[in-house]
């Protein structure tokens, strides 16, 4: 019974390969919906997904014991500054933060600028960020060449600096930097090492692109100003965050005076929240781009109709002779059927080629240089089983009205 029903569909997948192949022209038109809505939809899921996983090894590379402590929200008549416009951080509390909070291990004051940097003939345009002697730590980054700048440098104010791996590479080429001068907004800074490269972040540029500097010149030699932007916070361990943000605002409101019951004047991120949020807006952004590229499967499902639907009006009187020398409707149900599959099915294929073959594509154009994709199986087992749906749905219809036919009437038809 098996080895029958086997025989027959190898049978009546002959059948429809061979009337598929009468009109190849049209066979492969009919197909080419598929092949782009299939290729379309493993393209823009693999950007999402490169995306997501770019921000996840961001966050990983970071650490998951990091908090970010940042001021809060300054209001003016009615209107918000949102997060960071007020200038309420100070020195004084990050240092008050380490001493006072058991499940903190290490502080960053950070103060960020952007400036142009010369040495020689040679300039770029960078982050500059200024730092305490711990940021290494703190953001789990190490110093592949020379060293880091000490407390004592940070507490003098000392004009040296660390260069990313990116201002490295444009403005000494293939040159030692230690030891050499370079200028930031027209002051001398030697610098002192060279960060490990991290490279690109999914989309956000690369985060080798800067240079640190003692937050303390950053903040009397840069920028004029007497308050830190941000303070960088390690917990002892992923287990203590909660517990060292508690101690954190316990300690901010104390220093600030603020009354119980108030708004704080700071915002204490915890970095896992953080890099779960982005997750998930990455999530959110690849299922819409994948399904404003599923539309395109769609649109080629309907053409699978349609040209079924004109193979069946011109195949009337085959049918007519099939059914006349026994062939049920089932039969003729099946045949038309396996059509439309073995088209959805060849359109996936193909399409699943096109879609591997533009992802890796995007990341060599110039233009998305920062762009990170990211092909998964499940990407495309998906987009070539929703294929097989498309051909299904859209080709029972025609099949089953083929079926229908009466035999009689079919032979009759000119």
């Amino acid at each position: 019974m098996i080895k029958r029903g086997l025989k027959h569909g190898l049978q009546t997948l002959r059948i429809a390969t061979r009337a598929l192949g009468r009109n190849k022209m049209r066979s492969f038109l009919t197909a080419l919906g598929i092949i782009i809505g299939v290729g379309a939809v493993i393209a823009m899921v693999s950007i999402g997904e490169g995306a997501k996983r770019g921000i996840e090894d961001r966050f990983a590379s970071m650490g998951t014991n990091l908090l970010f402590v940042s001021p809060g929200s300054q209001s003016q008549r009615g209107v918000r500054g949102g997060w960071g416009s007020m200038t309420t951080l100070k020195e004084d509390d990050a240092y008050a933060i380490l001493a006072e909070c058991p499940a903190v291990e290490y502080i960053s004051p950070s103060v960020n600028a952007r400036a142009q940097t010369v040495y020689g003939n040679k300039n770029w345009n960078t982050s500059i960020t200024g730092t305490g002697e711990h940021y290494p730590e703190v953001r789990n980054w190490e110093v592949e060449f020379g060293s880091y700048f000490d407390e004592t440098m940070v507490k003098a104010a000392a004009k040296v600096c660390v260069l990313g791996a990116d201002v490295k590479t444009n403005l000494f080429e293939g040159e030692d930097p230690i030891g050499k001068v370079i200028r930031i907004k027209k002051i001398p800074f030697k610098v002192l090492g060279v960060l490990k490269k991290r490279g690109e972040s999914g989309g956000f540029g690369s985060r080798d692109d800067m240079i640190t500097i003692p937050y303390t010149t950053a903040m009397r030699r840069l920028q004029g100003v007497d308050y830190i932007q941000s303070i960088d916070v390690r917990a002892v361990s992923a287990q203590a965050m909660p517990m060292a943000v508690a101690q954190i605002q316990e300690v901010l409101r104390n220093r600030h005076r603020i009354a119980p019951g108030a708004e704080d004047d700071f915002t204490v991120r915890n970095m896992s929240e953080v890099a779960e949020t982005a997750a998930e807006a990455t999530q959110m952004m690849t299922v819409l781009l994948g399904s404003i590229a599923g539309i395109s499967l769609l649109v080629g499902g309907i053409g699978i109709m349609n040209i079924m639907l004109v193979s069946v009006t011109e195949r009337i009187r085959e049918i007519g002779l099939r059914m006349a020398v026994g062939a049920r409707e089932v039969d003729i149900l099946l045949q038309f059927l396996t059509e439309a599959i073995v088209l959805s099915l060849m359109g996936g294929l193909f399409g699943i080629a096109f879609g591997v073959g533009a992802s890796k594509v995007i990341k060599k154009i110039k233009m998305f240089a920062n762009f990170r994709t990211a092909v998964s199986a499940d990407s495309v087992a998906l987009a070539f089983c929703f294929a097989a749906a498309i051909g299904i749905f859209f080709g029972f219809y025609p099949a089953r009205k083929a079926s229908r036919l009466d035999p009689i009437e079919a032979l009759r038809y000119e």
